[in-house]
């Protein structure tokens, strides 16, 4: 199973087989540091006092790890950071070696060790990220970047088929989905507020933008999902929930995404899949405003249900 990072990186686990042919072109210090958990001697590596701008990565699998936005001077002598790159790029395990209570930090890829976390850091995170120069790769801003190290290519598409929760909720249950967002489209006002289109007045509906990876997931099979998640024949309304925001719709963003909606549609009607017609709209997408934080990962951070049904099963 594909496994991604909401900033759009295949963090899926390595084989040990494809590990150690990475671990093949490293030196001997190296491997110790990142196979073994060893550490190197403080004030001595080479990115400590590095302050170009760009990333740093896993010197094993390439996978960005720490932004020079978040490097700062902690004084201890390793190159320290106070967030990872993203959340989901780092790993962490207890260390209890040697009669010290720590946190290791691990590759969330390769699982190769890259230091401690201590909560001694500076804002907003406190915390203090501390890194063996030995277990990263620093690319400068304009270097080129090999394929490892950067974000896949993604698509994104759009859906409204009631009340947003359940429809990101179960969209981001799909193998190949990178992430899904709650937010409001094809209205006729500039970033509405959850109030304002309840109200009815702004032509908004609420929307899922689904951001996905086209070699795992095609666009038709996103399709199938939504039209077995949601009732597609209701107007206006869905479930429980009624109102013209929670109308159903495909907001395309290509001549494709649209040819394939519209002619998916078709084979529905054509085999009478539903007993009535669908109201579905299909139109090219407007701009997409994102909800209001709450809204977001509402049914993970709530334990709510929501009437939208499991597609996947």
């Amino acid at each position: 199973m594909h496994l991604y990072s909401r900033a759009g990186f295949d963090i899926s686990p390595i084989s040990e087989e494809a590990k150690e042919t990475l671990l093949q072109k490293l030196d001997e210090e190296t491997i110790r540091i990142t196979q073994k958990a060893g550490t190197e001697r403080p004030f001595c590596g080479t990115l400590l006092d590095n302050k170009k701008d760009g990333f740093y990565a896993c010197v094993v699998c390439g996978l960005p790890l720490f932004s020079s936005e978040s490097k700062f001077t902690s004084g201890t002598g390793w190159p320290s950071f106070f967030s990872p790159f993203a959340p989901e790029h780092v790993s962490t395990k207890e260390d209890n070696q040697f009669d010290m209570e720590r946190v290791e930090i691990l590759c969330a890829r390769c699982e190769s060790h890259l230091g401690h976390v201590f909560e001694d850091g500076p804002k907003p995170s406190g915390k203090r990220f501390c890194l063996n120069s030995a277990s990263l790769r620093f690319y400068e801003k304009g270097e080129e970047i090999p394929m490892q190290s950067k974000p896949i290519e993604t698509e994104i598409a759009y859906f409204a088929g009631g009340c947003f929760w359940g429809v990101e909720h179960w969209f981001q249950k799909g193998e190949g989905v990178i992430n899904v967002e709650s937010g409001y489209m094809q209205g006729e006002t500039d970033n509405p507020t959850y109030k304002d289109v309840c109200s009815g007045k702004t032509g908004h509906a609420e929307t899922a933008k689904v951001t996905f990876d086209p070699k795992v997931i095609s666009y038709k099979t996103l399709l199938e999902a939504f039209f077995k998640m949601h009732n597609p024949t209701e107007v206006d309304k869905q479930g429980p929930d009624v109102g013209t925001q929670y109308r159903s719709g495909v907001w395309t963003t290509s001549d494709e995404q649209h040819k394939l909606a519209i002619n998916f549609i078709k084979e529905l009607t054509e085999q009478k899949t539903f007993n009535a017609p669908i109201s579905t709209q299909v139109e090219p997408a407007k701009k997409f405003y994102l909800a209001e934080e709450g809204h977001q990962d509402y049914i993970e951070n709530t334990g709510r249900a929501c009437h939208v049904t499991n597609p996947w099963e």
